[in-house]
């Protein structure tokens, strides 16, 4: 990427966050989609921002975006309000939804955005990046639904940003575009960029994140890194294949798996122990925490 952080930039943020919610609510009517979250992003970092459907996201992203203004609180985009242009100068965004002109080729809509940015990405290091080599002359209206979505991704990059908000990105892609994706924003992150990720596919945000933030019903819930979040629920998964398996003290739930028994428990030692003074004739013994889709749920009960 050419110069996507300075080093002047750089120093000049250490230690401070490039996008930052300060005890935000904000209404839409009588319905309250945030109510006093503070939320930062800190350089270089690629922070995913998780809640069910209905949880303040969006707002929250509108809000970084200087698409909206709060009704309480401060926004706060590199050091300014995000309502200015000088600030949404270094910000790249690709919202759930993009409509793209339809009569248009791929490398004009490349070109046509790389207009309003002083230093752009290379158009051949855009295609390359985000799987979009060989499409270049096809017009918009003529892709598929994954080969737009990934079309509107690189459109985010374009500019050469400092922070990219990236919103479901991955929605309506295959494994493998999915992954290939993935790998774009890692090198992103990997040359200095920032990241703020909102995601309904769980397995994504634990394989990008450096950081989680879980909000429900427009209040932050949890905070931390993966593994932090998924300490936090305090569970573990016992797995093991037996015939039947008797009634355990300490399980929370119990689920079966072609064969295999998964027992929740936020005392495996102890479940352990019981398997072995009940004689259970258990094999292919397993204890691992849980994933963080589990731990989503324990923290918001939704799927």
């Amino acid at each position: 990427m050419t110069q996507a952080l300075t080093t002047s930039y750089t120093a000049a943020l250490e230690g401070r966050a490039v996008a930052r919610l300060d005890r935000v609510s904000k209404r839409f009517g009588k319905t309250r989609a945030l109510e006093g979250v503070s939320l930062e992003v800190y350089p270089g970092e690629l922070l995913a921002l998780l809640g069910p459907n209905g949880a303040g996201k969006s707002t929250a992203i509108s809000l970084m975006a200087g698409l909206r203004r709060p009704d309480e609180g401060m926004v706060r985009l590199f050091g300014l309000d995000p309502r200015d242009p000088k600030a949404r100068l270094h910000l790249g965004v690709t919202p759930q939804e993009t409509g793209l002109p339809s009569e248009l080729r791929v490398y004009e809509v490349l070109d046509l955005v790389q207009a309003y940015y002083p230093h752009p990405m290379p158009r051949g290091e855009l295609l390359e990046r985000f799987g979009l080599v060989g499409l270049e002359r096809r017009q918009c209206g003529g892709l598929s639904g994954g080969q737009k979505r990934r079309l509107a991704v690189a459109l985010a990059f374009v500019g050469n940003p400092k922070l990219v908000i990236l919103d479901e990105p991955t929605t309506g892609l295959d494994v493998e575009a999915r992954r290939a994706l993935w790998e774009g924003v890692r090198r992103y992150q990997a040359e200095g960029g920032t990241v703020l990720l909102t995601t309904h596919y769980l397995e994504e945000a634990e394989a990008l994140a450096s950081r989680v933030v879980v909000i429900d019903h427009g209040r932050t819930v949890a905070e931390g890194t993966v593994g932090e979040i998924k300490a936090r629920v305090g569970l573990r998964q016992v797995r093991f294949r037996a015939p039947e398996v008797p009634s355990l003290e300490g399980v929370s739930k119990l689920e079966r798996e072609n064969g295999t028994i998964v027992l929740y428990t936020s005392d495996s030692d102890a479940v352990v122990r019981q398997l072995v003074q009940k004689n259970v004739p258990f094999s292919d013994l397993e204890v691992q925490s849980v994933s963080l889709e589990e731990a989503f749920v324990a923290l918001t009960g939704s799927r």
